[in-house]
């Protein structure tokens, strides 16, 4: 798992439990908590897939 994506997947844990944290004390601030773990998702399978494909050619390449 490439660096970014794991960092990522990190901060998508950490987010989720903020928002769930938030959300139980009745805060509404949750809502961007939510938001950020989107974003956070959206990042880890872009790079997911970056390395994935990077990967894919690399072999194609070779053979």
């Amino acid at each position: 798992m490439p660096r970014n994506a794991l960092y990522a997947s990190i901060v998508l844990v950490l987010a989720v439990t903020a928002a769930v944290v938030s959300f139980v004390k009745g805060n509404w601030l949750g809502v961007v908590w939510i938001l950020m773990a989107g974003v956070a998702s959206n990042i880890a399978w872009y790079y997911l897939r970056k390395d994935r494909a990077e990967r894919a050619a690399a072999t194609a390449g070779q053979g």
